[in-house]
């Protein structure tokens, strides 16, 4: 029999596969028997990990702490702090918000806190005292000394409020920035999560990841990385970007995670619904925007389309009647 006959002969054919289903079942439950990969092993090696990004987080944030300690201290010497200090003016400028709308604005700690109230007090003096200056001696030269200290009072004033909207101002563009990014953000989030990851080390992947679109959002991300290598109740860490932001969907985020880590519940599925919650609020405002533009059109076609409209249409049949005398 040629070798043609034997591979196409039935009896042969249901031999072979019946030696290949027998082969395939004995690899499937032997290969149990077999495995070395002790699982025990592989969670102590991965706690190890873990506990070594945890120590070098540690590390840099002592080193950070310590930076700014010495600058802290450098600025303790200087002359803001001192004036802050003596005149008490902690107590006549900070109501207990003003350190968490630094934060929002991006700047942490007590020397940015300092420098506020120090400019709080010396911008109106400044401003008077210019204002007093330029007007007195090239405005008004001829004007009461009254009028003038009144006009520069009025200046003095509205020298009280800068800070607080170049802050605001500041504290929009940065929120702003983040509100951008953040339902990208998410989907990143929930896809690492999804593919195993920790909520660390998502947290880490995803600040490197958004940089491009948001470094606003990618210096908050890696300072709650930090903060959950670092302290004691990831909790803690959670609200922090949620105060630090100030915005009210990082905080809802924010307060999921919480509750997941609190009572065990999937990550992944608190990410996906406050994920699809951002595409759809995200979705929601371009429709808002797209609304707006006809009543925010209507004042410009107004005032600049509709008049050159009126002069095109109106110019030849008032130029044709000139010519023909019946206009002077």
């Amino acid at each position: 029999m040629s070798i043609v006959d034997r591979l196409t002969d039935p009896d042969f054919l249901v031999a072979l596969f019946a030696a290949i289903a027998a082969a395939a079942v004995v690899f499937t439950f032997g290969a149990q028997f077999f495995d070395r990969s002790d699982m025990k092993g592989r969670i102590r090696k991965v706690a190890l990990e873990r506990e070594r990004l945890r120590g070098q987080e540690i590390a840099r944030l002592r080193g950070e702490n310590q930076q700014k300690r010495s600058v802290r201290n450098a600025d303790s010497r200087g002359y803001m702090k001192q004036v802050v200090e003596r005149f008490s003016l902690r107590k006549a400028f900070d109501d207990g918000t003003t350190a968490d709308k630094l934060a929002n604005a991006g700047m942490r700690g007590q020397g940015p806190l300092t420098t506020f109230l120090f400019l709080r007090s010396v911008t109106p003096l400044a401003l008077f005292a210019l204002s007093f200056v330029y007007l007195k001696f090239f405005v008004l030269r001829d004007a009461a000394l009254f009028i003038v200290l009144l006009y520069a009072l009025g200046i003095g004033l509205l020298g009280n409020y800068l800070p607080g909207i170049l802050l605001k101002n500041r504290i929009i563009k940065r929120q702003q920035s983040i509100k951008r990014a953040w339902p990208d953000c998410l989907d990143l989030m929930l896809l690492c999560v999804e593919a195993g990851m920790s909520i660390e080390h998502a947290f880490k992947r995803v600040s490197k990841e958004i940089g491009l679109e948001s470094p606003e959002l990618a210096e908050e991300l890696t300072l709650t990385t930090a903060e959950l290598s670092f302290l004691e109740d990831r909790t803690r860490a959670f609200e922090n970007l949620g105060r630090r932001t100030g915005i009210d969907n990082v905080k809802t985020v924010m307060t999921s995670l919480i509750q997941a880590d609190r009572y065990g519940t999937a990550i992944g599925t608190a990410l996906r619904v406050m994920a699809e919650e951002g595409r759809e609020m995200r979705m929601s405002e371009a429709e808002k925007k797209a609304a707006s533009l006809p009543p925010k059109l209507t004042v410009p076609l107004i005032l600049f389309f509709l008049p050159v409209l009126f002069i095109v249409i109106i110019a030849p049949a008032m130029i044709d009647l000139v010519n023909r005398g019946y206009l002077g």
